[in-house]
């Protein structure tokens, strides 16, 4: 057997472990996002060792009729990453973990005819950790001083991104991403 191969059964093996008897899924949401966070939870505290997780709340694409299924998403996803953050606590690794959230498009400000937002330019994300510098960082957007109908940016993605590489994984952000990009003042 090749050495990838066995890696990756021990690896398996170990997230098997890890996951092992479900303890603590009953502290978070029923939603597909609250089981994924409390397995990474599972994860973070048996040691795997892994430096990044990734998992995705899908919905957000809503150019019609937006109101109570925007809202629902915004439960689960509120719902699901407290959990996740008290879990956290309360084995002593909300300071090893930094949660971001991010979104491949913004919505635009104005609703359309279908009572929903079109896709636009702009687009809220936050951390969250106990090693995070809380409050607003950069400036809050204008809901009327709009660039063609979205909203004007004030915080460069990739400014995130980098402080991120830098501050939280110790990665050079300016190779990741190919060029210097300012750093945010919450790590």
């Amino acid at each position: 057997m090749r050495r990838s191969a066995q890696q990756a059964y021990k690896t398996a093996g170990r997230v098997e472990s890890a996951l092992a008897g479900g303890r603590g899924a009953d502290a978070y949401p029923g939603s597909a996002l609250g089981k994924r966070l409390w397995q990474i939870a599972r994860m973070v505290e048996s040691g795997m060792g892994a430096r990044v997780y990734a998992v995705r709340l899908t919905g957000f694409d809503t150019h019609s009729r937006q109101k109570d299924p925007h809202a629902l998403l915004m439960r689960t996803l509120g719902d699901a990453l407290a959990a996740f953050q008290a879990d956290l606590k309360g084995h002593g690794l909300d300071h090893k973990v930094l949660t971001m959230t991010y979104s491949e498009f913004g919505r635009r400000v104005k609703e359309n005819r279908s009572l929903g937002t079109d896709h636009g330019a702009a687009a809220p994300l936050f951390v969250m950790g106990g090693s995070i510098k809380g409050g607003l960082h950069g400036e809050h957007p204008s809901l009327t001083d709009l660039d063609d109908g979205d909203l004007k940016f004030h915080t460069d993605f990739r400014s995130v991104y980098a402080t991120v590489l830098d501050r939280w994984l110790a990665v050079d952000a300016d190779a990741v991403l190919g060029a210097r990009f300012d750093r945010a003042a919450f790590v």
